[in-house]
């Protein structure tokens, strides 16, 4: 996050998201003051509330592709959860708190594998030593201690000589599919059933860790191939070189100072309130987010996190509701509000085309894999938008992801008997566009279900 400024940082979701430039800004300057706010004064850092925001728009625009992108682009513990998912205390399901318990562990796990690549070389040097013990057990005793003296030629220099053939032999991949007996630790743990009103899957975890200590440790002997065998050993020995302390230490401060939570569907959770039915329950779940919003201590079981300068950006598209239908003091929670706009014919043409993972681009890859060669002509890719355009506006309004059903009616033959049609050469012009597809536009009712 560091090296990358607003502008750039627009720059990458441009290879892969068109258009929506006001959301792309909103979010990179949002990443931009997280980075600057650690360059605050420890005084003055505390005070710099970030800058929560809602993306509004209809479905299929970008917003879960901004916030999925956003994810790949920071080194920052980042989670994408729906709101709908939740429910107010005293109701069967999750309670809000677990996104902040998700989020820790996904900042354990990062801190881990970085720690964890710091040791590679010096787990796999000490599993490499493990695993020729068991290739040749001899060895084990030869370097024992006692042994003060070897002699030239004793049984000792013999065994030493043959263990670093036998490495040579591995390095060399020789050996990857002999069978070697491990002895490994037997994680099962009894299941144990949990029924509580509130922090439920912390209370789980919990147990399962104090049954994991009291219980005495059992290991399991397994077969393995020595290729298999490498990666478990040295998973083994860079567990134990790895101080999880510091870990949880670590990660509890990245989760905190630049964790992101992606709050989708929050407009499911707003709307006018009746006094029965299920709207009871969405504001009641809008009251128990708002502390975690605007800042509180969540007990996870690596340890307390404050969640006062977690970045929250919310979505939905707010069909039914808008964002004024959220409480006032949850609405005050997120300052900055962007609207992402509706995908026009040009647009489409666009994604079909110009980003990275443009759908054309997907298509000719994976038929390409059969030996098949796709040429789109550009009056087959204006075509194909134009029908997506019109298929959204005679029914339901799904933005982008109408191209996914339009492209799989149109190459359904050609999928279908592409492993029979091996270096053959299909053009795919406007009048093929056409032929697959106006009988199915014009019928509204048939473009309703296929289309």
């Amino acid at each position: 996050m560091e090296q990358l400024t607003p502008r750039q940082i627009v720059a990458e979701l441009d290879r892969y998201i068109i258009g929506q430039k006001e959301a792309k800004r909103a979010v990179a300057i949002a990443l931009r003051n997280r980075w600057r706010r650690q360059k605050l004064p420890p005084e003055l850092r505390d005070e710099v509330a970030p800058k929560n925001i809602i993306m509004i728009g209809p479905t299929g625009v970008g917003k879960t592709e901004i916030a999925r992108r956003l994810a790949k682009l920071v080194d920052a513990p980042f989670i994408k959860v729906e709101a709908s998912k939740y429910t107010e205390v005293g109701y069967v399901g999750r309670d809000v708190e677990s996104m902040v318990r998700d989020l820790t562990e996904l900042a354990v796990g990062m801190v881990k594998g970085e720690k964890t690549r710091t040791v590679q070389e010096r787990a796999r040097e000490v599993a490499e030593e493990r695993l020729l013990d068991l290739l040749l057990p001899a060895a084990r005793a030869a370097t024992s201690p006692g042994f003060e003296r070897v002699e030239e030629g004793s049984p000792v220099t013999s065994a030493t000589e043959t263990r670093e053939k036998l490495r040579k032999r591995l390095h060399e991949g020789k050996l990857d599919d002999r069978i070697v007996e491990l002895e490994i630790k037997d994680r099962a743990i009894p299941m144990v059933e949990i029924f509580s009103s509130s922090g439920l899957e912390e209370m789980d975890i919990n147990i399962k860790e104090m049954l994991g200590n009291i219980l005495p440790q059992r290991t399991k002997r397994r077969k393995v191939k020595v290729r298999e065998a490498q990666r478990i050993l040295a998973q083994e020995e860079a567990d134990k070189l790895i101080d999880m302390d510091e870990v949880k230490s670590e990660a509890i401060r990245r989760a905190e100072d630049s964790g992101i939570v992606f709050l989708d569907e929050i407009d499911k959770i707003a709307g006018r309130e009746a006094m029965h039915g299920p709207d009871v329950s969405r504001q009641g779940v809008q009251r128990d987010l708002l502390p975690i919003v605007e800042g509180s201590t969540v007990n996870t079981k690596y340890g307390l996190v404050r969640t006062d300068h977690i970045l929250f950006i919310a979505a939905g598209a707010f069909h039914v509701s808008k964002p004024s239908d959220l409480i006032p003091e949850l609405q005050g929670r997120f300052p900055l509000r962007v609207e992402l706009a509706s995908l026009t014919q040009e647009d489409f043409v666009r994604i079909l085309t110009e980003p990275q993972n443009a759908l054309i681009k997907q298509y000719v890859a994976l038929l390409g894999t059969e030996g098949v060669k796709l040429d789109f002509t550009e009056d087959a890719v204006q075509e194909i938008a134009s029908i997506a355009s019109i298929v959204n506006q005679a029914t339901e309004n799904i933005g982008a992801r109408r191209l996914y059903t339009i492209m799989e009616r149109l190459l359904d033959e050609i999928s279908f008997e592409a492993p029979s049609m091996q270096g053959a050469r299909v053009d795919i012009n406007a009048a093929y566009v056409r032929e697959r597809l106006q009988a199915i536009v014009k019928d509204e009712d048939l473009s309703r279900y296929i289309l």
